[in-house]
């Protein structure tokens, strides 16, 4: 364990963001470089020896968290590595992207604030990387098996980086551009700067991964010739349907869902465009929905020099403590600032959009709203509270619903769905059709980066089976498993 006292020695500290005058000029991640490091010893050194570490339970990769907060607190950054890297494939990704439900499920946080796992996480990898302990890991023999994986999200690389060193000869087909699925276009910028993500591919593609860009399976390539090419095949193509909005005025110009405004943003930081073809510049922004896709959309749109930006969400304001049917270790609802609202806009809670209201050209202009209670289990609007705000550009933040049906992939392969729209699967995560497995949002509904990693991984372990008749690759997790995290 790290010092037996350091919980009680040392506060909780917390990596510190740059000036929101200077981080809005730029796209660069928020943080003040290096500023963690310092730090990040004493930090650490606030794990307890607490016998039965819950935060392994709060996360779905089961990570080692108190073995390398130890190593972190005596400095040893190959051994906490090491740690680290057994059971999460990218650690820079889930150190600034995950919601940190392991902080959640701390015993330290029953009566005082968690430690800083993310913080410790991302502060390792970051000083394994600078070091060079980074190292690909190519197999030492060949399994004369192939695999196709579809999408290039983290759990398609999570499960293609597993199979790869696994000894299986692997293919990457993603849709898009460039790798990295959602990771690349829907993060933006200022939270993950793609860096990390292009020398992960360039670690992968050393070990034997191979990549196929600008390839969409079900159109550019039929999903039942994919099958025959490979020995196995996982899809991790996400849940893709977006939830949509049809209210009157819908069809208005400017209404965008998040998906459709976030890419063009990023590929601006690619060298795409120049100015991106959807943008906020002198606008009143409204984004809807208040998870963190929105905050993804305020912080874009602040960039862009919005002339106001309000998010809309139409459940009450959360609490800043845990509710009592949200007991410590489970993960709590809470009200949160992230560094996107530290930065400015207005946030509205406990309202719903009955229409938009456009001009002659059908351009949208304003917003219609009106706040909504829930009574008798059901939510209702409250007369008389009806208004509106001005909104040139708005964005749909509102999450996905499932399996995008009609891209070819699931009527091409004939596979089966759940009873909530995603691909069906059983505990080795294989599909009704031998040799097709299924990982991530796509079979699981839309969810977190920690949990996409964890069934990328956990499905490897399925294909390597079916392939080889056994596997040593580790199972984090169940399809079925839902922990503390939901």
């Amino acid at each position: 364990m790290a010092d037996p006292k350091g919980f009680l020695n040392h506060g909780r500290e917390v990596a510190r963001s740059r000036p929101v005058e200077e981080r809005l000029k730029d796209w660069n991640e928020v943080y003040v470089p290096g500023s963690l490091l310092p730090i990040i010893s004493k930090q650490a050194s606030r794990c307890m020896d607490c016998g039965i570490p819950f935060c392994h339970n709060g996360c779905p990769l089961g990570n080692l968290i108190p073995e390398w907060n130890d190593y972190a607190y005596r400095e040893d950054w190959q051994a906490a590595s090491e740690r680290l890297h057994a059971t999460n494939n990218f650690p820079e990704f889930t150190g600034r992207l995950c919601p940190a439900p392991c902080e959640s499920a701390c015993v330290l946080g029953i009566n005082q604030p968690a430690v800083t796992i993310k913080n410790v996480e991302v502060s390792i990898i970051d000083k394994a990387w600078d070091s060079g302990s980074v190292a690909a890991q190519a197999p030492e023999r060949l399994s004369g098996k192939t695999v196709a994986v579809i999408g290039s999200g983290p759990a398609g690389l999570a499960a293609a980086q597993q199979l790869t060193r696994a000894g299986h000869t692997v293919a990457v087909y993603e849709r898009a551009d460039r790798i990295g699925g959602l990771l690349r276009y829907g993060i933006p910028e200022f939270k993950m700067e793609k860096r990390h993500i292009n020398r992960r591919i360039e670690q992968m593609r050393a070990e034997g991964t191979r990549f196929r860009t600008g390839i969409e399976i079900g159109r550019d390539l039929k999903a039942t010739d994919l099958r025959k090419r490979y020995d196995a095949v996982v899809i991790a193509a996400g849940a893709t349907t977006a939830r949509d909005l049809p209210v009157p005025g819908r069809e208005l110009n400017g209404i965008h869902q998040a998906m459709e405004y976030l890419p063009l943003a990023n590929k601006v930081q690619e060298g795409d465009y120049v100015a991106p073809p959807i943008t906020a510049e002198g606008k009143h922004v409204v984004v809807i929905g208040g998870g963190d896709t929105g905050a993804d959309c305020v912080g874009t749109a602040h960039r862009q020099g919005a002339a106001s930006v309000t998010q809309l969400e139409i459940m009450p304001r959360p609490g800043e403590e845990r509710n009592a049917n949200q007991p410590w270790p489970t993960f709590p609802m809470l009200y949160k600032v992230t560094s996107a609202h530290e930065e400015g806009g207005e946030r509205v809670y406990a309202v719903s959009t009955t229409h938009f209201e456009g001009d002659e050209d059908g351009n949208v202009q304003w917003l219609h709203l009106v706040e909504v209670e829930f009574t008798g289990g059901k939510l209702n609007q409250k007369p008389g509270t009806e208004r509106k705000i001005p909104a040139q550009l708005v964005t749909l933040a509102m999450g996905f619903t499932g399996t995008d049906v009609e891209n070819g992939v699931v009527s091409q392969f004939g596979l089966e769905l759940d009873a909530r729209g995603n691909i069906a699967r059983d505990a080795d995560f294989a599909t009704n059709v031998p040799g097709v497995f299924v990982a991530g949002d796509a079979g699981r509904g839309q969810s977190l980066i920690v949990w996409a990693i964890a069934e990328g991984r956990s499905a490897a372990r399925g294909v390597d089976r079916f392939l080889t008749g056994a596997s040593d690759l580790p199972a984090p997790i169940r399809p079925t498993d839902r922990s503390l995290t939901v």
